[in-house]
This record gives structure tokens, C-alpha cells and sequence, in this order.
């Protein structure tokens, strides 16, 4: 690994290897100026399987002690939600920088703790919310700023997919829909078009199979005056199975840009409407079924080595994910009363 124009490589060791860790790690490898020289987790076994087929040296089912030996700049954290606050804080403790894959925690006690903690250490803290990271987001993102001010937003994820497959844990858990996916729409909506002043969320389960929400419908009031829908269903079976791909509306003063199936952006304006693909790259370990999240990966990853050797913060520093993060909480308040909830912050 070659060193950046800005500084040396960066050290970094991977926590918890599981479902999502495979994306990371494939990431890691194309981002310039950092390689992950440690992984770590209590199945020590499938640490080392992870270690061998990426090539890394060391090994650990101890955070702590990976955290002392490994001499690390940063960790990355890709486990479940109820262990990242004793890991962020243990990584704080140590002075090691953190990025943590969302959601951030599973309350905001608990996110707020860990934000402070790394503050009060001077540590940098990334959360992992990579699909505003995505290629057609960011192309949207940049037509957006064309046609607007934005007075109206849609964000849409209705799937049947079988998420349960992959991450079983997901059927068991009381909260669900507005945790796993809410996170990634509602930090979508606050990526193009600000923040929030209330929400208002209605939850179902449709599936009796689950213990949480598989479906939630909310309507954002932003600070702006604008109105924002965001649409999370896993019980939606459409003529056309789209997972995982998010499609998204946005209306301007001056006209809209929809990002629809397979990437397909149109912008229309007084000229008339002009269409463009926005198809995610293909890299050489790419699964093109969900090759846009997995290109957001890297460019997530390679936005904390370039902000890190700029002294910038991160776009979705923790302090920043904890806006979205009140988003989801507010919306859990507004299912339980049935009134709109005022955003905190």
C-alpha cells in the first residue's frame, strides 16, 4: 500500500466478522492510504478465515488487547448495535480513532455517550452510513442543487426481499424497519433537504413471522417549510422486485429530478426532460446484485482517509448521525402517540 500525497497510511484494525464484514474489508483494498493490518472477533476461527483471505497478519478475539498491540490509527467497528458502545468508548479510551457501522446505537442515550466520548478524548468518530455514498445519490444530490430550492421529497424502499436470509437476527429484533433501513432513508432525507422540524410515522407488521416493524410511513416537516415522504416496507411484493435499490423524487422551484429502477435519473425543467444512467461501478469483487452499496462502501471508507488527512470532519461524523439517528427515535415516538413529533437538536 502506497502512502497518500498528504501522509502516511493509515493503520486500521477490523472489529466483528460477520455478515457485512466482507465489504469492508474487500473496500479497504481499493481505498488509497489505509490498510487494515488486524481483524478481530470472538470466533476466533472465523477471524482467521477472514485474516487468510485478505491477507492479514494478525488476529484477536480481544478488542482490547488488538486495541494495545496492533499500534492502530483507527478501528472499525462491524458489529451488532448493542456492542457499539463499549467498543466505541474502549477505542476512546485508547485514543484510537473510530468508524462504526450504523445504526449508531440502539438508544440515544447510548449514542450520545459515545459521541461525547470520543470528543472528550480527541479521537476522530465516522458512523458508517454509506448510502448517501452511493452514485446515483451523489448524482442526485448534484442535480438537486440545480432545481431547487426543494419544496417536496420522496424517499421509497418497498421490497419483499428476504432479508431475513443473510441476517436472521432481524426477525428477532422489537425494532426493526426504522433501525435497519430507516436510517439509511431519514439520513437521505437530511442529505437533500436539510433538517428536519417534526415527523410524523405510522409503523405495521405484516409479517407475523417477526417480532418488529416491517413497514413505516412517515412525513417529515423540514426546517425549511418543505415536506418530505419516506416509504420503508420488506411486506411490499411489486411487479418488479427492486432491492436494494432506493428510489427517490425531489421537486424544485425550478423543476425535479427522480432517480427510478436500475439507476435511471430524469431531470425535467423548462427546457424538457433529459434522462441519464447513474449505474454504480463495477469493481473486481462487485456482486452487481448489490453493487451500488458495496461501491459505497469505498467511497465512504475513502472519504475517511481524505478527510483525515485534510483535518476535516467526516460528512456523517457521529455528531451528525445523531440527527438522524433522533429522526428514528422520533418516529418510534410519533408510531406509539399518533402525533407529530417534534425533531430533537
Amino acid at each position: 500500500m502506497a502512502e497518500t500525497s498528504t501522509g502516511a497510511t493509515l493503520r486500521g484494525g477490523l472489529m466483528g466478522c460477520g455478515f457485512f464484514a466482507r465489504n469492508h474489508l474487500n473496500a479497504w483494498r481499493e481505498v488509497r492510504g489505509a490498510e487494515i493490518v488486524a481483524v478481530c472477533d470472538l470466533d476466533v476461527d472465523r477471524a482467521r478465515q477472514y485474516a487468510a483471505e485478505f491477507g492479514i497478519a494478525a488476529v484477536y478475539d480481544d478488542p482490547e488487547t488488538m486495541l494495545r498491540q496492533a499500534r492502530l490509527d483507527f478501528a472499525d467497528i462491524v458489529t451488532q448495535p448493542a456492542t457499539h458502545r463499549p467498543l466505541v468508548e474502549l477505542c476512546a479510551g485508547c485514543g484510537t480513532s473510530v468508524i462504526c457501522q450504523k445504526p449508531l446505537a440502539p438508544t440515544l442515550e447510548d449514542a450520545r455517550a459515545m459521541v461525547e466520548a470520543c470528543h472528550a478524548a480527541g479521537v476522530r468518530f465516522m458512523v458508517h452510513e454509506n448510502f448517501r455514498w452511493q452514485t446515483p445519490m451523489r448524482r442526485l444530490r448534484a442535480l438537486a442543487e440545480e432545481v431547487g430550492p426543494l419544496f417536496f421529497g420522496r424517499m421509497y424502499w418497498r421490497t419483499a426481499y428476504d432479508v431475513y436470509a443473510n441476517q436472521p437476527y432481524l426477525a428477532e429484533d422489537p425494532r426493526f424497519i426504522l433501525m435497519d433501513m430507516g436510517v439509511h432513508l431519514l439520513d437521505l432525507a437530511r442529505f437533500f433537504m436539510g433538517e428536519a422540524e417534526s415527523v410524523y410515522c405510522r409503523t405495521q407488521r405484516v409479517n407475523p413471522r417477526i417480532r418488529g416493524e416491517d413497514v413505516a410511513t412517515l412525513m417529515l416537516q423540514m426546517q425549511d417549510g418543505a415536506t418530505c415522504l419516506v416509504e420503508l416496507s420488506y411486506a411490499s411484493r411489486m411487479p418488479e422486485e427492486l432491492f436494494p435499490q432506493t428510489l427517490v423524487t425531489l421537486e424544485g422551484a425550478r423543476g425535479s429530478v427522480l432517480l427510478g429502477p436500475d439507476f435511471e435519473v430524469a431531470r425535467t425543467d423548462e427546457r424538457g426532460v433529459r434522462r441519464e444512467s447513474a449505474r454504480p461501478r463495477l469493481l473486481p469483487w462487485s456482486d452487481p446484485f448489490v453493487a451500488a452499496i458495496q461501491e459505497s462502501v469505498v467511497r465512504i471508507q475513502q472519504h475517511w482517509v481524505d478527510v483525515w488527512h485534510a483535518g476535516l470532519a467526516p460528512e456523517t461524523s457521529g455528531a451528525d448521525n445523531l440527527r438522524t439517528l433522533e429522526l428514528v427515535f422520533g418516529a418510534y415516538a410519533s408510531a406509539a402517540s399518533g402525533q407529530a413529533v417534534r425533531a430533537e437538536g
